[in-house]
């Protein structure tokens, strides 16, 4: 079986849209996850006519063995001519022609684990079928929608045989109707290439818990499908390493200083002294969390004098001149004989990443470095110094009902 992702360059509403990063990942690595990770699924595909967009397919473990077309890449394509456009290269140049050929478009990026595999499965089990569509029931019931006539009147959408007024029906009296998603297609071959179409007549529903339903056309929609993500709130298919659950009772939050509690700027007079910039919120958010019983710690690679003199100010323990953070945070744990499990990180930089595992729990900020978006189980909306460290303060707070 063959998984094709279709993701072109250009984007409107989100630019770069496909490898924007989406809780921490390329919004195309989602769906080349749920392509790889299908039991059911030989052969993942990225149909791209965008360079970066195959460069990062390919990281995450695609083929992209063309690039497709510009004029297959346009704001009005449909998806026939790319799909018969990916067949028949493969068979062309590779001889190659799965039976079945999966759909999996990167903006519904959030999928249950097996629902390649149920789809596919479900249209192997019925040779008279032609395709299987991922669907929703739908929020709205077309029995209680309108046209407006030219002279103004009224008139129900549809009928429903055996109830006179459907639109003024109890919704329990009405058919049930569902709402196609974008989380895959399972189609055969033959219906695309010879049928001409991307569903055929037959067209099997695979069931997905409404809940997963995101469709990513404007920056809301993104941010609410992040939230999704991070909140781990659902089990989905995930590229990289799986995102820990939010620790049931916080007892230390630790934080690196450069780019956390600060913007990662600093300013240099012609003395050589350094001054930093920081969020007088985090403070007051840092205060209040110990209030709670949650302490805090820094640990900082930095030398200089102004890591000393801010926690200081803010009545923080502080580690600063640390090489290794791992060693350093371990070494802490130990002697204090604390509960990993129980600990929450703070980073921005790659020098944080080794000390992610240690913890219970890794969060960064909004800027922080690729690799650390990659591995962080958690995304913060605000940037290091502009109130990062107040948003997590806020957020275990809440967790700890204490808000």
């Amino acid at each position: 079986m063959l998984a094709i992702v279709p993701a072109r360059g250009g984007s409107k509403g989100i630019p770069r849209k496909n490898i924007k990063l989406f809780a921490g990942h390329p919004l195309v690595a989602y769906s080349v996850a749920a392509g790889i990770q299908a039991r059911s699924v030989g052969r993942t595909i990225v149909s791209t006519d965008d360079e970066e967009i195959a460069e990062t397919a390919r990281r995450y473990g695609a083929e992209v063995p063309f690039l497709r077309p510009a004029s297959l890449a346009q704001d009005d394509t449909p998806d026939l001519p790319v799909f018969q456009h990916a067949l028949r290269w493969l068979e062309e140049n590779e001889g190659y022609r799965p039976d079945v050929v999966v759909q999996l478009r990167p903006t519904s990026p959030i999928r249950p684990p097996e629902l390649v595999d149920r789809a596919v499965g479900l249209l192997l089990e019925h040779p008279d079928a032609d395709s299987v569509r991922g669907v929703v029931p739908a929020g709205q019931n077309p029995h209680k929608m309108w046209r407006i006539g030219a002279d103004g009147h009224m008139r129900p959408l549809l009928d429903v045989e055996g109830i006179a007024e459907p639109y003024n029906a109890p919704r329990q009296a009405l058919p049930p109707v569902y709402w196609q998603t974008g989380h895959i297609d399972a189609i055969r071959t033959k219906t695309i290439l010879e049928g001409g179409s991307m569903s055929g007549q037959v067209i099997l529903p695979v069931l997905i818990d409404p809940r997963y339903t995101v469709d990513l056309d404007n920056l809301s929609d993104w941010q609410r499908a992040e939230w999704l993500v991070t909140q781990r709130e659902l089990t989905m298919v995930q590229p990289g390493r799986l995102r820990r659950r939010f620790p049931e009772d916080p007892a230390l939050l630790v934080l690196d200083f450069d780019g956390v509690l600060t913007d990662n700027r600093v300013w240099v007079d012609q003395d050589g002294r350094e001054a930093v910039m920081a969020n007088r919120s985090d403070s007051l958010g840092l205060e209040i969390l110990r209030k709670a019983g949650v302490e805090a710690l820094v640990i900082s690679y930095e030398v200089n004098p102004v890591v000393a003199a801010r926690c200081k100010k803010m009545k923080l323990p502080f580690l600063q001149g640390v090489a290794d953070k791992a060693a350093a945070l371990r070494s802490y744990l130990e002697d204090r004989r604390l509960d990993a499990s129980r600990v929450i990180y703070l980073g921005n930089d790659i020098n944080d990443l080794p000390c992610f595992p240690l913890v219970g729990w890794a969060a960064a900020p909004a800027d922080a470095e690729p690799d650390v978006l990659r591995e962080a189980d958690h995304i913060l909306a605000r940037r290091g110094g502009y109130g990062a460290v107040r948003e997590l303060c806020d957020l275990i707070l809440e967790h700890k009902g204490k808000r």
